[in-house]
């Protein structure tokens, strides 16, 4: 949960006093949009080893 706090407070702090409010839309679409991408690569690599996918 500390981690999970800490986190937050990073992601807070990356954000506060950036300037333009487009400006900070903007990095903020993009990093959830990062994070959407990087699940979504997560999932179908464990579906692929959960299948038995060869990787050769």
């Amino acid at each position: 949960m500390q981690k999970l706090l800490h986190l937050k407070e990073i992601y807070l702090e990356a954000f506060r006093n950036m300037g333009h409010m487009l400006l900070t839309k903007y990095f903020k679409f993009f990093f959830w949009f990062c994070f959407a991408m990087l699940l979504v690569v997560m999932y179908a690599f464990t579906y692929r080893i959960a299948t038995g996918f060869v990787f050769d």
